[in-house]
């Protein structure tokens, strides 16, 4: 429990640090304006394409719905087989707990910071910048990434409620390597593409990383007190 606290408090401090960095201006924003030139002159129509596919991975709403899903299979399943109220409620309230942890705080940083996005038809360096001048209008959600956030949190607790049923029906959870693509590889693909299509700045899908990272852990004490 110690490891998992410690591990929620340095992903929260990196996710301020860049905050607080970005708010400041200087080398972050440079970074953001140098990768987002590159990915604006490095995008041909197919791998677009690709990428948008790609990106998919990270909506939030379809992954959360398959996480309700899987978390009312399972307790019903435990309620069928006599696991008794509390360890059947237990599921669908950590799904609850994962979407209280993740909408509002990620709404509430994108309406304080009101950053804009690097597609936007105003000048890049307008809309990079936390709290710019933005028109009336103009998109001014984009920190952090919450396609990053998603593929940390909600690919976690899938993979939890999967190896769970799993386990309820007698069988292996998943193989290690399965585990590990979809925690490492999606995240990273899904933060890449996203940032490659110039729908986030590379700042912004790295903030939702490490807030992500950081409410996966809180998730982790959680399922330590029997949530």
């Amino acid at each position: 429990m110690r490891r998992d606290a410690l591990l929620a408090a340095l992903f929260a401090a990196v996710f301020a640090g860049i905050t607080a960095a970005l708010a400041a201006g200087g080398l972050l924003i440079d970074l953001d304006l140098a990768v987002r030139a590159w990915a604006e002159a490095h995008r041909p129509g197919p791998a677009e394409a690709v990428g948008r596919v790609l990106n998919r991975l990270g909506q939030g709403g379809p992954l959360l719905g398959i996480c309700v899903v899987l978390s009312l299979w399972l307790g019903l399943l435990r309620w069928k087989r006599a696991a008794g109220w509390w360890r059947s409620l237990q599921p669908p309230l950590y799904v609850v707990a994962a979407a209280v942890l993740v909408v509002p705080t990620v709404l509430a940083v994108k309406a304080v910071t009101e950053r804009g996005a690097p597609s936007s038809p105003l000048p890049p360096e307008q809309t990079v910048r936390l709290m710019g001048p933005l028109p009336p209008g103009a998109y001014d959600a984009g920190y952090p990434g919450g396609h990053a956030v998603n593929t940390i949190v909600w690919y976690g607790v899938l993979l939890l409620l999967a190896t769970a049923l799993l386990h309820a029906y007698g069988r292996a959870g998943p193989p290690p390597w399965l585990y590990l693509s979809i925690r490492i590889a999606v995240p990273v693909v899904v933060t890449a593409v996203t940032v490659y299509l110039s729908f986030h700045w590379l700042t912004d899908s790295l903030a939702g990383l490490a807030l992500g990272l950081a409410i996966d852990r809180v998730l982790a004490l959680l399922r330590r007190l029997r949530l």
